[in-house]
């Protein structure tokens, strides 16, 4: 093993992304973390958390990112706010390009995240965490009581506006369309619920409030005319899209971009292992992810075990 040579290279930094350098660092990999000039992921844009464990009182986004940083820098990680801008996984060991470097590493864990899909509104960044929402799960809890729209028509959205029925007095579905792409079983569950309606053929323009969410302004497609709704609350379900580009030709991924995994960790190359919503379409939680992390982590720990030994 040459000096240039890392142990561990975590590409991410997210829940995902610190919680694997922060076990990394504990297991003395010496992990080397791109976090990317965005950093911290989508808790960055997260005003207040609640139900992430060790917290009896809200913690903002940023803040609680900001201790997982502080976290594994103190335990010895070290972290390059720099965007990881190409790979050679073909070759071992593998390399890790950036604008102005290139490491060569015996592991890599992914963990670059996925974001939400936006209605690409200036209003819409505003009040982004101020009544507008990516996550029913995540902060459906401070709207109880509240009226909430929900944007979009597949699985995605048909279960955030069913899960917001438990807090919502109602809630409202907005679609462009004029029939849902949600399978027929959350259909019938949303259509089914005494809270729930729908507008159909309609687009959001803009949100409405001063420092809060107040209503949206919709247009119909077919009419072109535009009305207000007043709504305390907005949850964008109009899909994700993965950071796995990079990838491309490197990793398996599936048809939406997300990287295929073997054994919870394992992508389709040995020694190359994911965390986090790169991977994960169905939970996509701070605390899943950090789990995620810890297991990626351990997983390479014990690959590298067995590596390093033949190669030292």
């Amino acid at each position: 093993m040459t000096e240039q040579t890392k142990k561990l290279v975590v590409i991410g930094s997210g829940p995902a992304g610190l919680t694997a350098a922060i076990y990394g660092s504990r297991a003395d990999l010496s992990p080397v973390v791109y976090t990317g000039t965005a950093y911290g992921g989508q808790l960055m844009v997260t005003s207040e958390v609640e139900n992430f464990p060790g917290f009896p009182d809200p913690v903002l986004g940023p803040d609680l990112m900001d201790r997982m940083r502080t976290q594994a820098q103190r335990l010895g990680a070290t972290l390059i706010q720099e965007d990881v801008t190409g790979v050679d996984f073909k070759a071992y060991p593998f390399e890790i390009r950036t604008a102005t470097d290139a490491v060569k590493a015996y592991s890599v864990i992914v963990a670059t995240g996925a974001n939400p899909k936006r209605l690409d509104l200036d209003s819409e960044r505003r009040l982004m965490g101020k009544g507008v929402s990516n996550c029913a799960v995540c902060d459906g809890f401070f709207f109880r009581g509240k009226k909430v729209a929900v944007v979009g028509g597949g699985d995605t959205a048909m279960e955030e506006a069913t899960f917001l029925t438990k807090f919502a007095t109602s809630v409202v579905v907005i679609h462009r369309r004029s029939e849902l792409r949600a399978s027929a079983a959350l259909q019938h569950e949303a259509r089914s619920n005494p809270k729930i309606g729908f507008i159909w053929d309609t687009i959001v323009t803009g949100v409405l409030g001063d420092g809060r969410v107040q209503g949206v302004r919709l247009k119909g497609l077919k009419s072109g005319v535009e009305t207000d709704l007043a709504v305390d609350g907005l949850f964008v379900a109009i899909g994700y899209e993965p950071n796995t580009r990079i990838f491309e030709g490197q990793l398996e991924l599936d048809r939406a971009g997300y990287i295929n995994v073997r054994n919870e960790t394992e992508t389709n190359v040995p020694g190359v292992f994911v965390a986090g919503d790169a991977h994960d379409h169905r939970y996509r939680q701070a605390i899943t992810a950090a789990a995620d992390g810890c297991k990626a982590l351990l997983d390479a720990e014990k690959f590298l075990n067995k590596k390093l030994a033949v190669v030292s």
